[in-house]
């Protein structure tokens, strides 16, 4: 599946390790030559070789040499390094010619070509292995799930595997059969059955799921419609199998699945750009923000510890993106025995709808009321922000409970990465009593958001926590 991300990440790592190697070749052939010897004439190199890096990189962006890069074999491999070996050396011969640098040393020359080229292969290799043996199995992969009938599945997953990608894994299987029902506890090549015609969305909703793939060249349209509509309302990026006509449905594109020709349906368009600001701009203020929360750990654990007996950190599962899920990380703010108490106290529960909040929550200590005023309680998250399970900026992630009841149209503000603040906090978040106008402002966030929108959120967070508008 050739989708922006996909082809944003293979051009962009590989132009940077051909950087590297370029980098490393000219350190390693400088110090071959001139290993042991006065090293005259540094600045001389440092140019050409700055200039030689500009080179690689605009044949990396213009000639696109590297398209392909995952489904090409070593030979083809090797072709393609020598043509860009070649153009490099080409234009390390013209610079020094063109700078009459005439003390650039023939043997520079040489050992660069050898060492960039060996070095070069090395790196792609090993890029290849770890994407298509590491990523390709990792939780950062895309879990695709293929709807199709039962008698099209085995032709269907002869075809993906022809295919070779990197960012995707078949994770499950679902069957539209009207004359027999599958069975949900069976596998097909490994790949576990899921769902049926019945119960599609119910079990979907609670799978991690990023990608559905849909061959359905037997059903009427107007259910191949409803189908994308509902997973659309999920929030999870839709592939159409376009072998019979096309569907006219928001946020259609054309592209390219496994093999297949299809029609992708998503509401989520995001340049992807930008979300590599933001995911930079989220590892430095995780930094920034555990350098905080160190300093301010000995004081606010003295003070829990001093209240009440328990530990000082409180872990809870919680469902970040597309269901994923993962361990949220604050300071204690209630006695040990809250989860055990909730059940007594739902029936004064004063949001309507999937959350829990009650004023003065018996549960909180003294310490816990005044961490959760300043929202001090919430420093270790910059932990989760580190590991990238949360951005500083998203979605509230829900307990295991909540997401469970979703449907599918609560299920889309699993659709971006969960965050420490977001639009319905600096809305004022004690105001809220109603779990659909915290769904309205997420689903505003996501359906907005720019990294302007962001920065404003920020700030806004900061004014929030410093006068305690609207703060549990």
């Amino acid at each position: 599946m050739i989708t922006k991300k996909s082809n944003l990440v293979e051009t962009y790592s590989l132009i940077l390790i051909d950087v590297v190697a370029v980098v490393l070749a000219f350190v390693i052939a400088y110090v071959l030559r001139f290993s042991g010897a006065d090293r005259n004439y540094r600045n001389v190199y440092y140019l050409v070789s700055a200039l030689v890096i500009i080179v690689a990189i605009l044949y990396g962006v213009m000639s696109n040499y590297n398209r392909e890069f995952f489904v090409r074999g070593y030979f083809v491999e090797f072709v393609a390094l020598l043509k860009y070996e070649i153009v490099l050396l080409v234009s390390l011969g013209t610079f020094v010619f063109l700078l009459q640098a005439k003390l650039f040393s023939r043997l520079v020359f040489l050992y660069f070509g050898i060492a960039n080229f060996i070095l070069t292969y090395l790196f792609h290799t090993l890029l290849k292995k770890y994407m298509m043996g590491v990523y390709r199995k990792s939780d950062s992969a895309d879990k695709v799930l293929i709807v199709t009938e039962s008698k099209l599945v085995d032709s269907l997953l002869e075809g993906i595997k022809e295919t070779v990608s990197w960012n995707y894994s078949i994770t499950s299987l679902a069957f539209i059969d009207y004359d027999n029902k599958p069975e949900t506890d069976e596998e097909i090549d490994g790949i576990p059955v899921v769902a049926g015609i019945n119960d599609l969305y119910e079990n979907a909703t609670t799978l991690p799921l990023d990608v559905v793939f849909i061959s359905l060249p037997n059903t009427p349209v107007s259910e191949i419609k409803e189908i994308l509509e509902n997973f659309e309302t999920m929030g999870v990026t839709c592939h159409y199998n376009v072998e019979r006509e096309e569907l006219n449905l928001k946020g259609k594109t054309a592209g390219n699945f496994a093999g297949y020709t299809v029609m992708t349906f998503s509401l989520n368009y995001m340049d992807y750009r930008r979300v590599l600001i933001k995911k930079v701009v989220d590892i430095i203020g995780a930094i920034v923000g555990l350098l905080i929360t160190a300093v301010v750990t000995p004081f606010v654990a003295l003070a829990i510890k001093i209240e009440s007996k328990g530990p000082v950190f409180y872990k809870q599962e919680r469902v970040g993106k597309n269901g994923r899920r993962f361990k949220l990380y604050k300071f204690r703010s209630m006695y040990i025995d809250a989860d055990e108490r909730k059940s007594e106290l739902m029936k004064d529960n004063e949001v309507d709808g999937l959350m829990f909040k009650i004023k003065d929550d018996p549960r909180v200590t003294k310490v816990g009321k005044f961490i959760r005023k300043t929202s001090i309680d919430e420093m270790p998250q910059f932990l989760n922000v580190l590991k990238g399970d949360m951005s500083l900026v998203g979605t509230r992630p829900p307990t295991i409970d909540e997401f469970e009841k979703y449907n599918v149209y609560y299920r889309r503000r699993l659709s971006i990465t969960p965050g420490l603040t977001g639009m319905w906090q600096v809305s004022g978040r004690s105001d809220i009593d109603n779990f659909d106008e915290v769904v309205k402002l997420d689903l505003q966030y996501i359906e907005n958001w720019t990294l302007s929108l962001d920065f404003k959120i920020l700030l806004q967070t900061v004014g929030t926590v410093l006068f305690g508008r609207g703060a549990k």
